[in-house]
């Protein structure tokens, strides 16, 4: 799933970044909530949470909140905040902010929020997905292809949790690049290729009949 992170204060959004990506999260991060405006209206069916700091310099989390609402953006936003005062929580909630965190925060709750705000968009996204005999638990990040477990890396699991959300669906090059990896990575055309073969690979290795099925010129669906 994709994310990006709103935040002025460098090195700690980089650190966050890097947290959140070692949790399996693409993540794009800008430093300023200006520059994020104009990318989130461009690319809002790219993301599946806005993550944003209360205080930045120029344009604040808050406002950022209301001018994406006002331009009827629905992506789930999550603001991070200093401020544990009730009434500034309420202020959060009522500008559109789906959900807040007081920092300090540890990164296994912000992941576990993150979870939770992404269930409650205008179609709520399920916590258990299936297509066949795969089924994926998104909150335990679990995987069961005929009821045996199989251990995928960040990014195949990535992936497949793209074609199960889509079973039967040709899944362009370029949509699955852009769920998997953010904008600064560096995703050579083989790099995708090499990840596909893995997983079909682990697939096979339990006996199921799952197949990805190559679309030349355009990407791959899943066939169950």
């Amino acid at each position: 799933m994709r994310l990006i992170i709103v935040e002025d204060e460098s090195a700690f959004a980089q650190n966050l970044k890097k947290l959140l990506e070692y949790k399996g999260f693409a993540v794009d991060w800008l430093p300023s909530a200006e520059k994020a405006y104009n990318r989130i209206l461009l690319y809002q069916n790219e993301y599946d949470a806005i993550i944003l700091d209360l205080a930045m310099d120029g344009m604040g989390g808050m406002d950022l909140t209301k001018k994406l609402r006002a331009e009827d953006v629905k992506v789930p936003i999550l603001i991070l905040t200093g401020n544990s005062e009730t009434k500034s929580k309420i202020a959060l909630l009522n500008s559109g902010a789906d959900d807040y965190i007081v920092k300090p925060f540890s990164v296994d709750e912000l992941v576990a929020r993150i979870n939770s705000i992404m269930r409650r968009p205008s179609t709520p996204l399920p916590v258990t997905l299936s297509a066949g005999t795969i089924t994926m638990n998104t909150s335990a990040r679990s995987i069961k292809i005929n009821e045996k477990d199989v251990a995928l890396s960040l990014k195949e699991y990535a992936l497949l949790e793209c074609f199960v959300r889509h079973p039967g669906e040709v899944m362009s090059r370029e949509q699955l690049s852009n769920k998997v990896w953010d904008f600064a990575a560096l995703t050579l055309s083989n790099v995708l290729d090499v990840h596909m073969v893995s997983l079909r690979k682990k697939i096979a290795s339990v006996g199921d009949s799952t197949r990805f099925e190559t679309i030349r010129g355009i990407g791959y669906r899943l066939v169950i």
